[in-house]
């Protein structure tokens, strides 16, 4: 599963199922509970996060002066991917959801990986939601995804890419960015 999470819970978070045959069913959730249930529902062997799900080395929270980034995220700008500081505003709230997200689900009994689908639709030749919606839609059909909405957001886009990296993932298709002590993220080598 992919969950395209958004900092608040006033906000839209993507979510997708998605199959060994690329078959996905998406839906959209705004609060915790309804993700947690949606997820519980389903029992995916993997849910693939788009957020950040751990802090950078030495720092117990993202108040007050420490490393912004973690070597996982460095990995990605090393590799001309643009990752955000986990110091900016709004990254500080989705840091702190995804964290809490993780641990909930963990606690539940699934696996939980982060994921970046931005750098991830970069590596597999696809363009990004910020290239346009409809030119990211057309490239997961074209790489045999099915079930691909025509009326949803880039959003759910995103949470298609992450299942999609999730899946890649359980097949030995993708490499672990950072530091295992201090938090990975998963990107694919390339699509297969």
């Amino acid at each position: 599963m992919g969950l395209d999470l958004a900092g608040s819970q006033d906000r839209w978070s993507g979510l997708c199922l998605m199959d060994s045959e690329l078959r996905c069913a998406v839906a959209l959730a705004k609060r915790d509970n309804e993700i947690l249930d949606f997820i519980v529902e389903k029992r995916p062997s993997l849910i693939a996060i788009d957020a950040p799900l751990t802090l950078p080395r030495g720092r117990r929270s993202l108040e007050g002066s420490g490393p912004s980034m973690r070597e996982c995220d460095r990995a990605l700008k090393r590799l001309g991917l643009k990752p955000l500081p986990l110091t900016f505003k709004a990254m500080k709230q989705l840091t702190i959801r995804g964290i809490g997200i993780k641990r909930s689900l963990e606690g539940l009994g699934f696996r939980v990986i982060e994921v970046f689908p931005n750098g991830a639709q970069r590596v597999l030749g696809l363009p990004t939601k910020r290239e346009g919606i409809e030119n990211l839609r057309k490239a997961l059909r074209s790489l045999g995804v099915k079930g691909v909405p025509d009326d949803q957001d880039g959003d759910i886009l995103d949470a298609i890419t992450c299942a999609l990296v999730g899946l890649m993932y359980l097949r030995g298709e993708c490499i672990e960015l950072g530091d295992p002590r201090e938090g990975v993220i998963i990107m694919p080598r390339s699509f297969k």
